[in-house]
């Protein structure tokens, strides 16, 4: 009986990595799509709020710029996965981290310490922010250009480079 020979080398492998790849993207922005929050406007809301650090944000000082809105949770897996992602992107751009239903604010600041990142965070302990941006899942990321409309909107875990490049985008 001769021997079936096999069809795989390296080419075929990188392939189907690649199809493997592609596949998933193309399924997760499409959940996304279709979880993400339908928005009244879409044009970033007036934000003016005390941040967990004593310093006040003020969204009007951000214009002509993107910026990143993320909704997460100390209580949230995915989050602490997506949370050194959101450090890089705080790095380069202007970042709001709105942390919902997560305890007071000594709670936050001591999750952010043992995760390392120090991205502004505004404590939303009643989800009060969370109704106002109609955020069901966690995390969302909403994305504004730097004409103060709304770009993007991710739910669920983002990539570094996925965010940055959407954020480049949004120049």
């Amino acid at each position: 009986m001769a021997k079936k020979q096999s069809n795989w080398n390296l080419s075929r492998i990188i392939r189907e990595v690649l199809l493997l790849v592609a596949t998933i993207f193309v399924v997760t922005n499409i959940i996304s799509y279709f979880r993400a929050p339908a928005l009244d406007s879409d044009k970033i809301p007036d934000i003016q709020a005390t941040l967990i650090n004593g310093k006040v944000f003020d969204i009007s000082q951000y214009k002509n710029k993107p910026v990143l809105i993320n909704f997460w949770g100390t209580w949230c897996p995915v989050c602490k996965q997506e949370a050194s992602n959101i450090e890089v992107v705080s790095k380069r751009y202007t970042v709001l981290t709105i942390a919902v239903n997560s305890g007071v604010d000594e709670e936050i600041r001591q999750w952010m310490q043992e995760k390392g990142v120090s991205y502004p965070v505004l404590n939303d302990k009643s989800g009060a922010w969370a109704s106002k941006f109609k955020v069901s899942v966690f995390p969302t990321n909403f994305i504004y250009d730097s004409k103060g409309k709304l770009k993007f909107t991710e739910t669920g875990y983002s990539t570094t480079a996925g965010l940055l490049a959407r954020m480049k985008l949004a120049e």
